[in-house]
């Protein structure tokens, strides 16, 4: 096959006025279809993956990512640290306790999630993933019995800082003659913190060992370890090689990850994401049967230039070249103005909402965006790919000219 020649002849069918107007105004409508769905999958696709990394950023910044399970203490819990530091993907380690609880202020009550920690051991790392929290830290002192509050359970308990709330564990629970009595404790308010999400109203942190005397355990006991990672997405994968780690020293250990309590949520983000996708993909996809019409209309207005073509030598898979050069050309074209216009929408995307005053996210807040390249590869290939196929049906048909049936009348 000739590529050179079928690209140059394709290229003039292209360029020269087509004599079937009709013709020229699908071709049109087919391009700019492409350049709406590949502009709209972008612009869509980043906010999607905006949105996505800001609840990863606000939600597994406050939760354990992979927490370490074992049943007897962690008597070299430092050199557990130091083995599981070097995994790769494993940013930290610090010794971390959690369970559930009640917290009750002088005006209501609520359910929460309480986590104990070592300040000195969280503080490097709050900064990063876990925002205000590193400015409280220093307040958590082994027997004073402070606790930092998300910023919506503090409004829900009308408590600020200084105030007193009662803390009553699930765990630590002692059986009187009256019946079970829960393990309690006053803590004073030290902090609040913000994450921007649902975290807000359900997380408390303590010191580690007023944690401890809450649940009625041994002070100084490690039984669980706080995993920080690079991508907490990656967590089911580190399950096992965490757990061979532990194996190695004969300890028994289990693992959970964040998905046990916010995998429902991510994994409702992650549909809606892939289902806009394919709803966008839908315009794509129709622009190229327009592809198609048109060039089935250029075969039967060039029927005749072909036959000619043929006669003088040209092979069924030059002929074929031509019409797939000549529909690809208009893909191309589509998709190459759909990338332009895509990225410099997304990239302008808030400056150019508050130029017009619409705030989606209420005022002051901005869509959060994120252009991820090697989902902007997919959409370049998957674009040309249905194209290419929208192009070989026209194609063939071309090809199937009979010379001397079509320059019978001529």
């Amino acid at each position: 096959m000739n590529f050179a020649l079928s690209a140059h002849i394709g290229f003039r069918y292209w360029r020269v006025r087509k004599t079937n107007g009709f013709a020229s105004f699908i071709t049109f409508f087919a391009v700019s279809g492409i350049l709406l769905g590949v502009a709209a999958l972008i612009v869509v696709s980043s906010v999607m993956n905006g949105l996505e990394g800001q609840l990863k950023q606000r939600i597994l910044g406050a939760v354990p990512q992979l927490t370490v399970h074992s049943e007897q203490a962690l008597t070299n819990w430092q050199a557990n640290v130091s083995a599981l530091i070097t995994l790769p993907g494993v940013l930290a380690v610090t010794p971390s306790i959690s369970t559930q609880a009640m917290v009750q202020s002088p005006s209501n009550i609520s359910a929460i999630q309480v986590y104990g920690v070592y300040p000195e051991y969280e503080k490097e790392f709050s900064d990063q993933m876990q925002g205000t929290l590193n400015a409280y830290f220093d307040q958590l002192e082994p027997g004073q019995y402070r606790v930092i509050l998300g910023s919506e359970l503090a409004r829900h308990l009308a408590v600020s800082i200084g105030d007193q709330v009662r803390i009553l564990s699930a765990e630590g629970v002692v059986y009187s003659p009256l019946g079970p009595v829960p393990s309690q404790r006053k803590f004073i308010v030290a902090g609040t913190f913000e994450m921007g999400s649902q975290v807000d109203a359900s997380l408390a942190y303590i010191h580690y060992e007023d944690a401890q005397r809450l649940m009625r355990q041994t002070p100084g006991e490690i039984k669980h370890l706080r995993l920080y990672l690079a991508d907490p997405f990656n967590a089911k994968q580190l399950n096992a090689k965490v757990q061979s780690e532990f194996k190695q020293e004969g300890i028994d250990v289990t693992t959970s990850d964040w998905r046990e309590t916010y995998g429902h949520l991510f994994s409702a983000v992650k549909m809606e994401k892939n289902m806009m996708s394919l709803m966008l993909s839908l315009i794509i996809a129709v622009a190229a049967f327009n592809i198609v019409s048109a060039l089935v209309m250029m075969v039967v207005d060039k029927t005749t230039d072909v036959a000619v073509l043929k006669t003088q030598g040209l092979t069924t898979s030059n002929v074929m070249g031509i019409f797939i050069f000549q529909g690809s050309l208009n893909a191309v074209i589509g998709l190459v103005l759909g990338l332009v216009i895509g990225i410099g929408l997304t990239l302008n995307l808030n400056s150019m909402m508050n130029s017009v005053g619409v705030s989606i996210l209420g005022a002051g807040q901005s869509l959060p965006v994120q252009i991820e390249w090697g989902q902007m590869g997919w959409i370049v290939l998957g674009t040309l790919m249905i194209t290419f196929c929208a192009t070989i049906y026209p194609a063939f048909r071309a090809a199937k000219v009979q010379p001397a049936t079509a320059l019978r009348y001529e």
